[in-house]
């Protein structure tokens, strides 16, 4: 047997185990999960983990998730207190993960305002699987990749949140997902679901994060769907443990007038891999990809995006930042696609990336293809390196080097992270990517300087 074959039936075995153990604890699965769960364990076997002949992950390895011995967990079971020092400090209605176990203790709805529902996908389906049945994988079914092939085969629980036509959730929805420093590394497989109907407006925010010492594996598919002027901020903010990994994809369904506006924040993980789709299917229809990634040691984070603008009238704006340290690796692909007869579309695109160090790599690579000739479209990728001069200038105004560099680098995320509406996950991006600053009341003036010597 191939070391690939081998990787593949690991898993094949793990998930035929954790069936046997589902149908001793609850009995036989509906036939329609048992369906899915049987089409996402074949695709993946017949396509195995990608390699990096495959052009999509040309430039990522992913055999540390192949022949990682990863077990599943029933516990949720974490301190509040490591619960709390992990959490945002967010007046949120709130879902927690462990693992991607559900936990009730850690978990705060709060009072939900009339048509919305949020709750965790083992209650939904419990409550009515055949509800759940027609929205679930109907964006990001087994082909998508063998990871979400992956997701198919192992899926038992996640998030589903639901808004009816025209409701309005004040608060943010924070769907947190926490890790453990297990005694073996835990594989978890949570799906995210969100409808939002006709003119409903909602936050939500996907946080990952955990202990120091954990290294587990996440692979995580979400599917959003909007209805007709709908309206959702959807903020991911990926601070995950250094030893986990990371794989995330990400389907977006936008009917006519909707407005989809996306933060993917991503500061941890050792290998981390985010695929982000849109569908705009109705004219009016607007997409919004805001994108930081900051990596040291010897982090790889790749990010793939794609917007399909599938009718006219349609508009989608995409502004990447990238900062790496050390000998972190970085990789960005993102693409527009403007089908046939879809005129009268606006696309832009830019991904601007900052070496820190000479043995940091950037891999960018911004596509454009268009079948349409009345259209307003445009991308750009550079990659440079801290102004030296700057720097000095900082310091001849007596702040010290380190603050001056972090100040500068703070500068160049400013443009994603000025559009950042949430306090509280601002400043979790600017400690990892700056470090300690001076206190707020005194950094917005700085920034601006620093921003103005760097556009100089």
């Amino acid at each position: 047997m191939s070391d690939v074959q081998s990787d593949v039936k690991r898993f094949i075995d793990r998930l035929t185990e954790r069936t046997g153990v589902r149908r001793q604890a609850n009995g036989p699965e509906p036939t329609w999960i048992a369906a899915r769960r049987q089409a996402g364990a074949a695709r993946f076997e017949a396509l195995g983990f990608p390699d990096r002949r495959v052009e999509a992950w040309k430039y990522t390895d992913v055999r540390a998730i192949a022949r990682g011995d990863f077990s599943l967990t029933d516990s949720a079971e974490f301190s509040p207190a490591s619960a709390a020092a992990l959490t945002l400090p967010l007046d949120a209605h709130r879902l927690t993960f462990v693992d991607g176990v559900f936990s009730a203790a850690l978990s705060d709805l709060g009072e939900l305002p009339a048509g919305v529902a949020i709750l965790p996908l083992s209650q939904a389906l419990a409550d009515n699987h055949e509800a759940v049945g027609g929205p679930l994988g109907r964006l990001t079914g087994v082909e998508f990749s063998p990871f979400s092939a992956l997701n198919t085969a192992f899926t038992e629980e996640g998030a589903i949140v639901r808004l009816a036509p025209g409701s309005v959730v004040e608060k943010p929805v924070l769907l947190q997902f926490l890790s453990r420093a297990n005694p073996r590394p835990i594989m978890c497989h949570p799906r995210v679901l969100i409808e939002a109907g006709a003119r409903s407006q909602a936050t939500v925010i996907e946080h990952h994060v955990g202990e120091a010492e954990a290294a587990n594996f996440t692979n995580l598919v979400g599917e959003i769907m909007l209805d007709r002027g709908a309206v959702l901020t959807h903020y991911k903010l990926q601070e995950a443990p250094l030893g986990d990994l990371h794989v995330a994809s990400i389907h977006v369904d936008q009917g006519r007038d909707s407005r989809y506006t996306s933060f993917n924040l991503n500061l941890g993980g050792s290998l981390v891999r985010n695929d982000l789709v849109t569908d705009l299917n109705g004219q009016g229809a607007e997409a919004n990809f805001n994108g930081l990634f900051y990596a040291q040691g010897r982090q790889h984070v790749d990010n793939h995006t794609l917007a399909n603008h599938n009718a006219p009238h349609t508009f989608s704006n995409e502004n990447y930042k990238g900062i790496l340290d050390d000998r972190a690796r970085g990789v960005f692909n993102g693409k527009v696609v403007v089908k046939r007869d879809s005129q009268k579309i606006e696309a832009h695109q830019s991904n601007a990336n900052l070496l820190l160090s000479d043995r940091a790599e950037i891999d960018t690579k911004p596509e454009l293809e268009i079948y349409a000739d009345d259209v307003k479209c445009s991308h750009g990728a550079t990659t440079g390196q801290l102004d030296e001069e700057a720097v000095f200038t900082l310091r001849t105004r007596g702040i010290d080097e380190q603050t001056a560099r972090g100040l500068l680098t703070l500068a160049f995320a400013g443009e994603v992270m000025e559009r950042v509406e949430l306090e509280a996950v601002a400043e979790r991006v600017e400690l990892a990517v700056a470090g300690k600053l001076p206190e707020r009341f005194n950094l917005s003036g700085l920034v601006e300087s620093a921003m103005s010597l760097h556009d100089d």
